[in-house]
């Protein structure tokens, strides 16, 4: 949309958002094969799904904590609001992707005053603060969407952003970048994050074209050549782990602690514990790039690892699934997770998010 991309340029040019204008939006992405599987899309959505399915039973527990109430977990927990049957139900990270998808298949594209709207109209599962203050102030009416984001480096906006790249699919055009930087700042108005939202989406853009999968050290490569260029904030710092003496950009952590694990061959509960593993960006995607590093050749395992060996389990394995989705796709999917998802957005929707799939297929497919 014309007029999104004059809203952002607006933004930039007054201070609106915390964001360098780099190279990247004066790129488009390389166009997707005319003969794309949208089995790739789906892939990416359900991938998602499953990953904050598996999770959010034990979230925030401790690794060795987790593994002594349940051992290794690989199929879904018993749910409480399944009435205990062992079933795949979603947290905030699927609602608010989906709840994402919902609003542009309804408005044929990306509309974010729309999309905050969205956002506030029923209650979220397990909801941050970022997001939590967002849609307090959005609902007072007392400032502009543009202005309720927070500044923070909370992994809020990057587990809903996948979605962004779906009507943009049959167009390949830099209107994609400006998308993901209006939804990214929506909740989460920070340079890190809307830095590593708008590296994710060029990420799973690629990964929806690969007919293999990628070396190791792509995945690294790939995120920190898009974020570093973006980033204008320098002044993070580690809540916990070993390296608390750092202050820097979020690349330039991610690079040095990912890069320092891979040399060491460490294992992803070894890598993930040491820098902490919990929702804040400086823990979360560290941890997603090196389990895609260690276990991106088998989604199955990614997110098992994602699930098992972190503290915010649901979101970093969500982010995990939506990358191994993209690129295996559906069919790429153990075949039990999607049995066993129910696939709901809110309280007692069975299916939507399904009903929603076929429908974006429709549209963009």
């Amino acid at each position: 949309m014309g007029r999104n991309k004059d809203l952002l340029n607006d933004l930039f040019e007054n201070g609106g958002i915390d964001l360098a204008r780099g190279n990247l939006f004066d790129s488009p992405p390389q166009p997707m094969a005319s003969n794309l599987d949208f089995d790739r899309v789906e892939g990416m959505m359900l991938g998602l799904a499953i990953g904050d399915a598996l999770g959010n039973t034990t979230e925030g527990q401790l690794p060795q904590q987790r593994k002594a109430e349940h051992s290794e977990i690989r199929e879904y927990l018993p749910n409480r609001y399944a009435g205990y049957r062992p079933v795949g139900l979603p947290s905030d990270d699927t609602q608010l992707a989906f709840w994402t998808l919902e609003q542009m298949i309804e408005d044929r594209g990306f509309d974010p005053e729309r999309v905050a709207e969205r956002f506030c109209r029923q209650p979220i599962f397990g909801i941050g603060s970022a997001v939590r203050q967002f849609v307090e102030t959005t609902r007072s009416g007392s400032r502009p969407w543009t202005q309720c984001g927070v500044k923070s480096a909370g992994n809020g906006a990057l587990m809903r952003i996948a979605p962004m790249l779906i009507p943009h699919l049959r167009s390949a055009s830099a209107d994609l970048w400006v998308d993901t930087a209006l939804s990214a700042m929506m909740t989460h108005n920070d340079s890190a994050s809307t830095a590593a939202c708008l590296s994710f989406v060029s990420l799973l853009w690629t990964l929806m074209q690969m007919d293999t999968p990628p070396t190791a050290g792509w995945w690294l490569e790939t995120y920190v050549r898009v974020a570093r260029d973006l980033e204008v904030d320098d002044t993070y710092r580690p809540r916990g782990g070993d390296w608390t003496g750092y202050h820097g950009t979020l690349w330039r952590y991610v690079e040095e602690r990912v890069s320092e694990a891979d040399r060491k061959g460490l294992s992803v509960l070894e890598a993930c514990s040491s820098w902490y593993s919990g929702a804040y960006l400086l823990e979360t995607m560290p941890c997603v790039l090196y389990i895609l590093m260690r276990h991106g050749h088998d989604a199955e395992e990614a997110i098992v690892r994602a699930v098992n060996d972190t503290r915010d389990n649901d979101t970093i394995a969500a982010i995990v699934g939506a990358a191994v989705g993209a690129l295996y796709g559906k069919s790429g999917l153990p075949q039990r997770w999607l049995a066993n998802l129910a696939g709901r957005t809110s309280g007692g929707d069975d299916g939507k998010i399904f009903t929603l799939l076929a429908e974006a297929r429709a549209l963009w497919g």
